[in-house]
């Protein structure tokens, strides 16, 4: 163990900026990586505020962060595709490589994953880390570290792509202009869709989200939008309904957006188990997926940012400094309407 410098959730409600033995030796298959950027994820922010998501209760304190870019600076015996230098960022979540759902290549379903910021795993808002190098990718020159701790959030969005098995020109609707929600669209339009139908309550999101070339706002507030989607597809309905919010009330009236034959992906992930109108989703021959965080997804949207297909800067709204971690964690607690993504540069 060695006492390293790190934003700790020390419990619901509480963080600090302190010493904390982490544990920083670099085995076979690792490297370790010293941390340049850390997204503010949704994810921590509940941690913080409610102590707990679902059955992952914050019982230990805990560093917080699972978004991250930084720089190899050791490298493990065994380790042949990264060097110290490389510029890289990391998937948090590690399963067991011999587990059934790993070997049938569902790795993110593994139940005996383990992911950064997440109880009791420690996550990496501090110095330096060490992570398996597997789990550990390359980032192009092109690619800024920014960009790199974007990746972990867009995956979530490719795999949604991924599951609705889009074709060329479909149409989407996305439920929910947050930061996942945004990617959705971003990600179903590098996927193949013609446009995306973007849906909120919040018209600073659907504005940023707007200036994506193929991304139609509804302000749900001032239109309806299954009459919306009804008038841009000449009441056929979209192909593909990404359902982002999380929001219960979303799944009272979601199966009237999907055309028949159309596919629903759930996304979002709503505190309480909700119901949904199983009858037309029937008549209807409605497909419904469902998404937990990725797998097989880095590689893929690396590439699209590399590429120039996809920039997700504009996502970006503030970044802090390390020193200033607590500040950004209050700052996301607010929610700002106009606020995407906030960012933590430890250096």
């Amino acid at each position: 163990m060695t006492k390293v410098r790190a934003l700790v959730l020390e419990r619901q409600h509480e963080l600090a900026l302190r010493d904390i033995d982490l544990p920083l030796e670099t085995g076979p298959g690792q490297v370790k990586i010293k941390i340049h950027t850390v997204g503010v994820c949704g994810s921590d922010v509940h941690y913080y505020t409610h102590g707990k998501i679902g059955p992952f209760v914050v019982n230990a304190p805990m560093v917080l962060g699972h978004e991250a870019a930084g720089t190899v600076v050791e490298v493990g015996p065994g380790v042949m595709h990264l060097k110290v230098g490389d510029r890289v960022c990391m998937e948090p979540g590690i399963p067991d490589p011999n587990s059934k759902a790993s070997r049938l290549g569902m790795y993110n379903i593994d139940p005996d994953v383990t992911f950064w910021a997440t109880p009791p795993i420690h996550g990496v808002l501090t110095p330096e880390v060490v992570h398996p190098a597997n789990y550990t990718f390359k980032l192009p020159d092109n690619v800024s570290f920014a960009e790199g701790a974007m990746v972990e959030p867009f995956a979530v969005g490719m795999q949604a792509a991924s599951k609705a098995k889009i074709a060329p020109g479909d149409t989407a609707v996305v439920l929910g202009a947050g930061p996942i929600g945004t990617m959705v669209a971003i990600a179903a339009l590098a996927g193949g869709c013609a446009r995306a139908i973007i849906a909120d309550l919040a018209q600073p999101k659907l504005d940023i989200a707007a200036r994506y070339q193929g991304v139609i706002p509804v302000n749900i507030r001032e239109k309806s939008l299954i009459e919306e989607v009804g008038r841009l597809t000449d009441d056929w309905g979209a192909d593909v309904v990404f359902e982002c919010s999380g929001s219960p009330k979303a799944w009272e009236t979601v199966m009237a957006l999907p055309r028949p034959g159309g596919v629903i992906v759930a996304v979002g992930l709503p505190v309480n188990p909700v119901g949904f109108d199983v009858s037309t989703a029937s008549t209807k021959e409605i497909r419904i997926e469902t998404v937990f965080r990725y797998a097989h997804q880095y590689e893929r949207s690396i590439a699209l940012l590399a590429s120039g297909r996809v920039d997700l800067k504009p996502l970006i709204s503030e970044t802090f400094k390390f020193e200033d971690s607590i500040k950004a964690f209050d700052r996301a607690v607010e929610a700002r309407p106009s606020d995407v993504k906030l960012q933590i540069v430890m250096e």
